[in-house]
């Protein structure tokens, strides 16, 4: 069989003059001269003993081989930058570097005991965290920025996928000297006239809790606000007030404060790990994917 020898210059010379029909607009694209350009597309022509394009003064057409041909070679271009890709994407995962977008307060609590095994496990791996409110964090993983993210935002999203790893309760953190902390429970209509600190509309938690306030009788007021609810929780140490934030954000050993469970009603959010569905992780991130999943089950 008779090998047919050309390189890719060739073929994305042709490929570029095809589609703009035009080899003046093709090697500007291609940052050649355009005399430059011909020459590479007569050099295939010649390697496939066929003619690819018909040339008049004013505009350059496919012949009916040349139709043909294109189709292939976008396939063909198309594959080789996928190899690339893969293999880049594989240079990339031996120098070892894999990125999280979560929550403040699943990279306060969470993802630090994953961590902690991991680095262990493959302590020469970099890991990038990226710790941000939660359409941020979704934002980072569907442009592909983070390996995968940890939200309760995103099951919705189409082309993600959710996978659950809990469903955390709001409660009302307060100083442990304050006279609810003995309680097991608080309704959320004795809030009102009670000095509040709460996250502001730029965090997605605010929406959950704009909703439930929405239906009491009186509207509790928030005399502090913050934009994520680690800051939140950093003025209820401080006694300036109380503040209704989810259970994974306050840990049972803070030595300052403590949550009672909020009621009537009951408010829920469910964290889950998100990943763009077509996404194939690296080893490295795949690990710590699992070791995160891990945490779930004995959390």
């Amino acid at each position: 069989m008779h090998r047919i020898k050309f390189d890719i210059a060739e073929l994305q010379a042709f490929v570029a003059t095809a589609e703009n029909s035009s080899f003046r607009v093709a090697a500007e694209r291609l940052c050649l001269s355009a005399p430059a350009l011909s020459r590479r597309v007569e050099r295939l022509e010649e390697a496939l003993g066929a003619k690819l394009l018909e040339r008049t003064t004013r505009h350059v057409q496919l012949t009916a081989i040349g139709q043909e041909f294109l189709t292939e070679a976008r396939v063909a271009l198309e594959s080789l930058e996928t190899a690339a890709q893969r293999i880049s994407d594989q240079a990339l995962t031996r120098r070892g570097l894999v990125t999280v977008a979560c929550i403040p307060s699943v990279a306060n609590h969470l993802l630090p005991n994953a961590l902690r095994t991991f680095a262990d496990e493959y302590p020469d791996v970099h890991v990038h965290v990226i710790d941000e409110n939660a359409s941020h964090v979704l934002d980072a993983v569907v442009r592909g920025r983070a390996d995968f993210g940890l939200s309760f935002t995103g099951s919705q999203e189409p082309g993600i996928q959710f996978e659950t790893l809990a469903r955390e309760r709001y409660v009302l953190a307060m100083l442990r000297s304050h006279a609810w902390a003995c309680r097991s429970e608080v309704a959320w209509s004795e809030l009102a006239g009670v000095r509040l600190v709460s996250v502001s509309h730029q965090s997605s938690n605010r929406l959950l809790l704009d909703q439930v306030m929405a239906g009491l009788p009186e509207q509790p007021m928030a005399w502090y606000e913050c934009n994520h609810v680690t800051g939140a929780l950093a003025l209820v140490e401080a006694g300036l007030g109380m503040a209704a934030i989810p259970q994974l954000a306050l840990p049972e050993c803070n030595p300052k404060v403590c949550g009672v469970p909020l009621i009537e009603p009951q408010l829920w959010r469910t964290l889950g790990l998100i990943q763009k569905r077509e996404r194939v992780l690296s080893p490295f991130a795949e690990s710590l994917k699992n070791r995160l999943l891990t945490l779930h089950v004995n959390h």
